[in-house]
């Protein structure tokens, strides 16, 4: 296949129906996938802890609309977790529960481990016996390679590793996921598969510490964004882009076990870009220019460059990104703009699904 591929739209046909476990639903990526799958009819069962802060996307976009049900639980209660899979009896699970963040897993490590990995682990062993369950995509992260800061591109067999605790949890986490579908969950019919995303952009991301969000929240308050490291460059994505990587990975999954293992999802290596370059178009997009640069020697290690070698999900799935960043970054400005004018943001989100269902 040649890198003009696109993922193709997810199949109606195949997800009216089917059973769907989803962990970490309340969270931003879940909260948009979650819309996306009863969207497309699946009977969804979200499994996450209840959002805490204001605003977030779930609340914002009712997003327990139209799902089949939804379960407040932390992933490292093993037993009140399993519970609810035996009660969901999913057919496909996405596990994207975990904690997420960088800076956060400095300040807190343990708790960072025992969701990633624990957690993990968790999830995967309450799928033993589950005799419904045939497909399980696990979704980690682009920064679970051990970063030598070299100027290639990692590919999927490269070594795993992490400086900072949320890198080297998810790392870990990808080993209990190889793991538990050698051990146990292959010779019981069920396909796992584990996703390397890169970073993502999209409308109803609030969190701290992440890029964009920043920008808005210092924009509207006429504040001058502050940057830690313009130089970091990273393979950036609308958020509909792995998401509809992991549907495609479910599907292909589902009619072709023998494609479990680990795929990498972003841009092209070579379209991978710095904080800086993401920081001029979002504020040309807002129409601000308030930016300054923050001494950042005393701010905790980051990698300087990552890029995702992805010919594998091109070649084997057919998956590639329809928008390229500069459309990623316009569209999610613009849904920030929207939403703080008073647009609905759950009206935003679908707006933004039909506009890229339409790019194929």
């Amino acid at each position: 296949m040649s890198a003009a591929v696109v993922t193709p739209t997810p199949s109606a046909d195949f997800w009216r129906g089917k059973r769907v476990l989803l962990t970490g639903h309340s969270g931003f990526k879940g909260a948009w996938l979650a819309l996306w799958l009863t969207r497309l009819g699946a009977q969804v069962t979200g499994l996450s802890l209840a959002p805490t802060a204001t605003p977030n996307l779930f609340t914002l976009a009712r997003v327990d609309e139209g799902l089949h049900a939804s379960h407040w639980c932390d992933i490292r209660e093993a037993q009140a977790m399993a519970a609810i899979v035996q009660g969901a009896r999913p057919q496909i699970v996405l596990h994207l529960a975990a904690q997420a963040l960088v800076r956060s897993s400095y300040a807190e490590p343990l708790a960072t481990w025992a969701t990633n990995v624990q957690g993990t682990a968790h999830v995967l062993d309450a799928l033993r016996g589950q005799s419904d369950a045939r497909v399980a995509v696990v979704v980690t992260t682009d920064k679970v390679y051990r970063n030598r800061e070299w100027a290639y591109p990692y590919r999927e067999d490269d070594a795993l590793g992490g400086h900072d605790p949320y890198s080297a949890s998810k790392a870990a986490a990808e080993l209990v996921t190889a793991s538990y579908r050698s051990a146990y969950l292959c010779a019981q019919g069920v396909a796992v598969a584990s996703a390397r995303a890169g970073n993502v952009i999209g409308g109803g991301d609030w969190a701290s510490d992440r890029l964009i969000p920043d920008a808005v929240r210092a924009w509207e308050a006429g504040r001058p964004l502050e940057l830690r490291h313009p130089g970091a460059t990273r393979p950036w994505q609308h958020v509909i882009e792995p998401l509809a990587a992991y549907l495609q990975l479910a599907e292909r999954l589902w009619a072709d076990p023998a494609l479990a293992g680990a795929y990498n999802f972003g841009p092209l290596p070579h379209e991978a870009a710095s904080v800086g370059n993401v920081v001029k178009m979002a504020s040309s997009a807002y129409q601000v220019s308030a930016t300054s640069y923050q001494n950042n020697s005393n701010q905790p290690h980051e990698a300087g460059w990552l890029a995702l070698e992805t010919a594998h999900a091109r070649q084997a799935l057919g998956v590639a990104p329809r928008w390229h960043l500069e459309t990623a970054v316009q569209r999610t400005v613009a849904w920030y703009r929207a939403q703080a004018d008073g647009a609905d943001a759950r009206a935003l989100c679908l707006a933004d699904l039909a506009a890229w269902e339409a790019a194929a």
